[in-house]
C-alpha cells in the first residue's frame, strides 16, 4: 500500500512538472477577414490568398513538425477579390479550398489544426474529418470597443461555435486576449464561461492566456500592453477557475521568461516552428527550445505533444481520415513518439 501511494505521488509530480509544446508549420492561407479589430495587424484591405502549391512548399520545408497550423481571417470569401481568386483556383467557396489543404497536409504526414474564426455547425462537421483539433479564441465574453467593427467578435456567436465544437466532440483550443480594454472582472467572467462550456462538453483541451501586443498602423498602436503582473494574475485565476484537465497555455514569443507563468499554473507553450514565423505577431520570433529549457530552471521538463492532446487520443476523438498519421506520430501515452 505504501509503495502504491509512493508511485502515485511520483507520477503526479511528473505530470505537474511536465510542460508541453508542439512542433508546427504555420500556414496563413489568407489575410482577408470580415472583422476589423482595432489591434490586428494581420488583416489586409488588399487581401491575398495562398496558392495550394505554396502551402505544399511550406509543408515540405517543415522537417520534424507534426502539426500544420492553418490560420486565416474570418469569412474570407466575403471579399470579392478572394471569391474571384477562388474561382480561378477551381473553388466555389473558401471552405472547399480549406478542406483540400487539410487533405494535402494529411497526405504529407501532418495533423492539421485549423483556426477558422466563427463557423457553422455544418462547417465544423466537415472540418472535423480532416483536423486533429481546432481552435477559436473567445478573446473576451463581453462587448468591447475594439470589436465594434467586428461582427464575428460578438461573444454570443463565438460561444456558440465553441459549444457546437463540443457537441461534435472536436478537441478544441480557446483562450482570452488580455489588455484590449477589458476589466479584471471581465477576464474572470470569460474564464468562467469557458469552464462552464467544458464542464458540459468536455472538449476544451487548452486555454491560451495571450497578451495584447501593439502593432504599428493599427488603431491601438499606442495602447499599452498589459503588465506582467496582470498576465500572471490572469494565469493564476485561470488555474483556479478552469477544470484540472484543461491545460493553460502561454505564448513563449510574447513573454520574456515563461518560468513565472509556469509557477502560476501554465503547463503548455503552444506550437513552435523552425520553418515559419508567427504571422499574427511577426515582430516576436519563436524562441529556440534551448532558450526555453534554460527558462525552466531545471524544475520543469519539456515534452512534445501533438495538436490533439493525449486525453483525446486515448478517447479516440479523431476520424478515420487522420487515424494512420496519428497512430504513426503518437506514443502509447498519446504524446509525440520519439523516433
Amino acid at each position: 500500500m505504501v509503495m502504491a501511494k509512493l508511485i502515485l505521488l511520483i507520477n503526479h509530480a511528473f505530470f505537474v512538472n511536465t510542460v508541453t509544446y508542439s512542433r508546427n508549420v504555420f500556414i496563413p492561407l489568407t489575410n482577408a477577414c470580415r472583422n476589423k479589430c482595432y489591434y490586428c495587424g494581420f488583416r489586409s484591405s488588399n487581401p491575398k490568398i495562398m496558392e495550394i502549391n505554396e502551402a505544399r512548399q511550406l509543408m515540405r520545408s517543415a522537417d520534424g513538425a507534426s502539426e500544420v497550423l492553418l490560420t486565416f481571417g474570418e469569412k474570407p470569401d466575403i471579399h470579392e477579390k478572394i471569391r474571384e481568386k477562388l474561382k480561378k483556383m477551381g473553388y466555389s467557396q473558401f471552405i472547399d479550398y480549406l478542406l483540400d489543404v487539410c487533405r494535402l497536409a494529411i497526405s504529407m504526414g501532418f495533423l492539421p489544426h485549423t483556426n477558422a474564426g466563427v463557423l457553422s455547425r455544418a462547417e465544423l462537421r466537415m472540418l472535423k474529418r480532416y483536423n486533429a483539433s481546432m481552435g477559436l479564441m473567445l478573446e473576451q465574453a463581453v462587448e468591447l470597443e475594439c470589436h465594434s467593427e467586428s461582427p464575428g467578435k460578438r461573444p454570443e456567436i463565438r460561444i456558440k461555435t465553441i459549444k457546437d465544437a463540443g457537441k461534435l466532440r472536436i478537441p478544441f483550443t480557446t483562450g482570452i486576449l488580455i489588455g484590449i480594454g477589458e476589466k479584471r472582472e471581465d477576464r474572470i467572467y470569460s474564464l468562467e464561461v469557458i469552464a462552464d462550456i467544458h464542464k458540459n462538453y468536455d472538449h476544451v483541451q487548452e486555454v491560451i492566456i495571450q497578451n495584447f501586443s501593439p502593432k504599428k498602423g493599427t488603431k491601438m498602436e499606442s495602447h499599452p500592453p498589459p503588465s506582467i503582473q496582470d498576465m500572471l494574475d490572469t494565469v493564476r485565476m485561470a488555474r483556479e477557475i478552469l477544470p484540472d484537465d484543461v491545460t493553460i497555455q502561454i505564448p513563449p514569443n510574447l513573454v520574456e521568461d515563461v518560468y513565472p507563468f509556469l509557477k502560476a499554473g501554465a503547463r503548455d507553450i503552444g506550437g513552435i516552428s523552425d520553418t515559419t514565423p508567427d504571422f499574427v505577431n511577426p515582430d516576436h520570433p519563436w524562441p529556440e527550445l534551448v532558450k526555453i529549457e534554460r527558462c525552466l530552471r531545471g524544475e520543469f521538463r519539456l515534452r512534445e505533444r501533438l495538436p490533439i492532446y493525449p486525453k483525446y487520443v486515448k478517447l479516440g476523438w479523431y476520424s478515420s481520415e487522420i487515424a494512420v498519421v496519428l497512430q504513426r506520430l503518437s506514443d502509447r501515452e498519446g504524446y509525440r513518439c520519439r523516433n
